[in-house]
């Protein structure tokens, strides 16, 4: 597999201090850096599914990451807007306030879940956004004190809108598929499930877009870290893709998850502009009509599932 060429910060700081806002902590933080970051007395948001009860950073709120995804038959579908208003204002969210999105960080999977909620609260009005790069796992493996006093919110009273800049949609898509509009189309997944070997459960049929690109989430980590790499050669990566002056990037997966991964690293890090994220991905797109590619026959499929794609 091709992996990213990379250099070191130094010589990318201009480049990257692009994506961050002149007044929050930038679109990743360490450890250390938001340990000292008391003055900016950031929202801390911590969406573990379990583990906040026996331990998270002090002052955390548990926001459970389910509560920033669809139902179960399409899990990344994006919530309707007045359910995640309520969403908010039941965490004392505020959009003045700048908010750091803390995973458990044990895996590079894990990554997705905070870029998604991150993509989720940047396209519903909120600009000063941070994920703790590592998770809860970096801040334990700092040393730094940890708390088991639950945090009760004071709720807040929003109006919220979705920014639909960063979103492109099971409609948009479909017609970049049918040549009716222009998009490069980068899959996420593994390549076992770009080539069609592999399927999510919830989706309808293997394969991948016509014409998609990919580039597995897994190429913005060094092997075994759980950390995102924040350092890149981002011109050979716009060389490899493709992309040139105003040409939309539409990320996507299964379910919006490895996705948010490649549109974090492209957007915010890499400061590409016109990256969207196909939140549902390929679990609703795959129950449409829309032609496929890597679509294996029935034969072909049925022996992919019985060994697993290998």
């Amino acid at each position: 597999m091709t992996r990213l060429a990379f250099v070191p910060l130094s010589g990318l700081a201009a480049l990257f201090a692009s994506t961050a806002f002149a007044a929050d902590l930038g679109p990743l933080v360490t450890p250390a850096e938001l340990a000292a970051a008391s003055a900016e007395a950031p929202i801390i948001l911590d969406i573990r599914a379990k583990g906040y009860a026996e331990g998270h950073i002090e002052g955390a709120v548990s926001a459970p990451y389910g509560l920033f995804r669809g139902p179960e038959e399409n899990p990344g579908a994006v919530p309707p807007v007045e359910k995640l208003e309520e969403t908010y204002e039941s965490l004392g969210l505020d959009p003045a306030r700048p908010v750091v999105i803390v995973s458990q960080g044990d895996t590079d999977t894990d990554f997705g879940a905070a870029a998604r909620v991150y993509w989720t609260l940047k396209s519903s009005g909120f600009t000063e956004l941070s994920v703790l790069n590592g998770g809860a796992t970096a801040w334990a493996n700092a040393g730094l004190p940890i708390s088991t006093t639950a945090v009760t919110p004071a709720p807040t009273d929003l109006t919220i809108t979705w920014n639909d800049t960063w979103t492109a949609d099971t409609a948009a898509v479909s017609d970049v598929v049918a040549g009716k509009s222009k998009a490069i189309l980068v899959d996420a997944r593994p390549p076992a499930f770009f080539e069609g070997k592999k399927a999510a459960p919830a989706a309808a049929r293997p394969g991948t877009l016509p014409g998609a690109q990919n580039l597995p989430y897994t190429e913005f980590f060094r092997a075994g870290a759980t950390a995102i790499n924040p350092t890149g050669d981002v011109a050979a990566l716009k060389a490899r893709l493709g992309i040139g002056a105003n040409d939309e990037v539409v990320s996507f997966c299964n379910t919006g998850h490895w996705a948010a991964t490649d549109w974090f690293a492209l957007s915010e890090l890499a400061g590409i502009e016109n990256v969207r994220l196909y939140p549902a991905s390929m679990v609703e797109y795959s129950h449409t009509d829309g032609e496929m590619a890597n679509q294996p026959g029935l034969f072909t499929n049925l022996l992919n599932q019985l060994t697993g794609g290998n």
